[in-house]
């Protein structure tokens, strides 16, 4: 399933754009003949010429080539081309005997050790007039071209040609019939010029049409340099279709563009191998859920069945050694679950928190092993905390102040009677009122304060003794956290000291800080080039939590004191992890999560070592995509031996219709390639021709130009994930 989500753009495709006179020189004949007595004037002739180059092009009438001239990479499934910006370049001489549909030009790719002249690929050509290229001054039969249909001033012309030895020509050089479907036109237009279905559309504009010539030729897949000649076939129509076969010294052919790149070693495993392998795996029963994948026995016990319901939730069994000594094995299972993990249980006594990783311990009674996730969870954040040194200050500076905040609150309600305030528990009672005396009424009660006697600043005479604060418990301190206004009230007394701790904390629930290994305990629960769906366990990350807030923990007061700051909020719902070369080398995947058709944004994105992606999502998702980073508009096969058909006429013209074909085989494209192992396509030659196969998925139409650059157009990779 392809979904869109972006605005379309209009872009046209059209077979060709033949011009109203070709190129060259053409006489009109015009005669009269008298109705009344049959007479015949005299036969009046006009000469005239449509000059157009025909031995060069012009800088300005290249728009693009793809692979870039000078580039490197792996080009082994697409065919080169190249875009021109007049776009009836191709179609502006008419070759002798062949219809108006068959350009002019071609584009021939040769590879390193092919042109006798260049055989390292680096571009090397001739450049000679006109008049030595037809009088053969250089190796090579010249293009036939008769001398009067040459102009005056086109003999001293330069021009660059180059020598192809007959039988590449041969082996290489598309026929008229795959010349006509190799060339087509492209209607870029404006941004703003949106595709609307249901209404005719607009004609063309022509600043907005560009001619696309495309080779036949694959690049090497053992790589090399590589160049690309836009040949004039003018001249050599003879040589075409097999009818006569080149002389054996081969062709001296007008090069009117070229450029080079070097195609490197294609391994045969690109984007779309990695993406379907990650759908498949290794074998034909994929699991996308994060555990370990185990045949379970034909008759499992209960034993055998604890141990596979606790793998399949995503737990590894692992070596444990007993404090009595002994030495067993337990299950530990990370904060990353293959099924919804259950609640943790309730420490002793009734409290909400861990204070020992003992705690954390579940005891499977019936078959004598623990369950060690959560008291390593635990021992985790608590050995977090230990190597933090700048959190470990923060954290005693946190109970510090928290501590005197319980005590000055404990005694400020047993004097006052009344529920105590932030501000009155911040130590600043005397220095906010000294503040207010100065600020009061301008100053004047300051003034006033001082010229007063002592009698008159109080209102009163001489006080008694004042009595002693009464003394409070410890039992008393521990007993004003039990109500949560006043565990509210502490918190926004400590805030200054609070923030950095719970700055700290929450990130355990975005997994930050956390180890690999404690989020896959086992290798063979992420091998390999495989993509895994789990659940987060908001219970591991308390325990966690509850690990680090156990550093320092002098007293019982204490252990309360951390209820202050062990709110944090839970993970993300639902992690996505991807072991894959994808990672590093298609660092711009775009990657897409949906829930039924909303998509949905990752909050944390993390990349472990070099090839292993995490994602977590705020909510749970269903659906998870892979594309190819687009890399502009190119033509060729996909990774996997295909190329995606796409509807030819209707509203719905471009929209994709599946692979062809549906079930590739290992030899990729070779089918549709010419026999001799130059990697030439087979367009519409005998044999296999692909052009033939493409009409025929379609139901046996017969494919323009157009339609069949729109099914070769490279589309980038797709791969859709659903989660079991």
């Amino acid at each position: 399933m392809t979904r869109i989500h972006s605005v379309e753009h209009r872009m046209r495709l059209f077979d060709h754009r033949i011009p109203s006179v070709y190129a060259g020189k053409h006489r009109i004949a015009v005669e009269q003949t008298l109705d009344a007595t049959g007479a015949s004037l005299p036969t009046h002739e006009q000469r005239f010429d449509v000059r157009e180059l025909r031995f060069t092009i012009v800088d300005t009438d290249v728009h693009a080539c793809y692979p870039l001239p000078g580039a490197s990479g792996t080009y082994s499934q697409i065919l080169p081309h190249i875009t021109l910006d007049t776009a009836a370049l191709p179609w502006l001489r008419r070759l002798p005997g062949l219809d108006k549909s068959v350009p002019w030009m071609a584009l021939l790719v040769f590879r390193e050790g092919e042109l006798p002249d260049d055989p390292q690929a680096l571009g090397t050509v001739d450049v000679q007039t006109v008049r030595h290229l037809l009088d053969r001054t250089l190796p090579g039969q010249p293009p036939h071209i008769a001398p009067e249909f040459i102009f005056d001033d086109e003999w001293e012309s330069a021009c660059t040609t180059i020598r192809v030895p007959g039988s590449l020509f041969t082996a290489l050089a598309p026929e008229s019939a795959e010349m006509a479907a190799l060339a087509h036109v492209r209607e870029g237009g404006p941004p703003d010029a949106t595709h609307t279905r249901g209404e005719e559309e607009p004609e063309p504009h022509p600043d907005d049409l560009n001619a696309v010539v495309v080779a036949n030729r694959f690049p090497a897949v053992d790589g090399g340099m590589h160049v690309v000649h836009l040949v004039a076939l003018d001249g050599f129509e003879r040589y075409l279709d097999g009818t006569t076969a080149p002389p054996a010294e081969g062709l001296r052919m007008v090069s009117l563009w070229s450029w080079t790149f070097e195609s490197v070693y294609d391994t045969g495993i690109g984007f779309g191998d990695l993406a379907h392998n990650l759908a498949t795996g290794p074998d034909s029963r994929p699991d996308l859920l994060l555990r370990r994948r185990v045949t379970p026995p034909g008759q499992p016990d209960a034993a055998q069945r604890e141990m596979l319901a606790r793998l399949n939730a995503g737990a590894a069994a692992v070596p444990h050694l007993l404090d009595s000594g002994e030495r067993s094995f337990g299950f530990y299972r990370g904060p990353l679950t293959a099924e919804r993990a259950q609640q943790l249980p309730a420490p002793a006594n009734g409290r909400s928190r861990l204070e020992s990783a003992g705690e954390g311990l579940i005891y499977l009674e019936q078959h004598g092993v623990f369950d060690a996730g959560y008291a390593a969870a635990f021992s985790l954040g608590r050995q977090l905390c230990l190597a933090d040194a700048e959190f470990r200050t923060s954290l005693l500076e946190f109970r510090k102040a928290a501590r005197s905040a319980v005590r000055r609150l404990a005694t400020y309600t047993s004097v006052t009677g009344r529920a105590a305030t932030p501000q009155d528990l911040r130590g600043r009672q005397a220095r906010d009122g000294f503040d207010r005396l100065l600020t009061d009424a301008g100053g004047s009660r300051f003034r006033a304060t001082l010229q007063a006697t002592g009698v008159e600043r109080t209102g009163r005479g001489p006080r008694a003794r004042a009595q002693a604060a009464p003394t409070v418990s410890a039992t008393a301190l521990r007993a004003t956290l039990h109500d949560a206004g006043t565990l509210a009230v502490l918190s926004d007394a400590v805030g200054d000291e609070l923030e950095p701790i719970a700055a700290w904390l929450a990130r355990l629930p975005l997994l930050e800080m956390i180890p690999f290994t404690h989020l896959v305990p086992d290798p063979a629960m992420l091998p390999a080039e495989s993509l895994r769906f789990a659940y987060t366990d908001p219970a591991w990350v308390r325990a966690a939590v509850d690990g680090a807030l156990s550093v320092g923990v002098g007293h019982a007061l204490d252990a309360d004191l951390n209820a202050l700051a062990a709110d944090v909020a839970a993970p993300p719902p639902c992690a996505l992890l991807m072991r894959s070369d994808l990672v590093p080398h298609w660092p711009k995947t775009i990657m897409t999560a949906f829930s039924g058709e909303q998509i949905i944004e990752p909050v944390r994105r993390t990349v472990y070592g070099h090839d292993v992606l995490l994602l977590l999502y705020p909510e749970m998702i269903d659906t998870f995509t892979l594309a190819e980073p687009p890399q502009g508009l190119h033509f060729g096969f996909s990774d996997i031996g295909t190329v995606e058909l796409r509807q030819i006429s209707g509203p719905e013209v471009g929209a994709p219709m599946g692979e062809f074909p549906e079930e590739p085989t290992d030899d990729r494209f070779a089918r549709f390639l010419r026999p001799g192992g130059h990697d030439v396509l087979n367009v519409a030659g005998p044999g296999d021709a692909l052009l033939t196969a493409l009409g025929e998925a379609h139901g046996d139409v017969e494919l323009s130009s157009a339609q069949f650059a729109l099914q070769m157009i490279k589309a980038p990779q797709f791969q859709e994930f659903t989660r079991p």
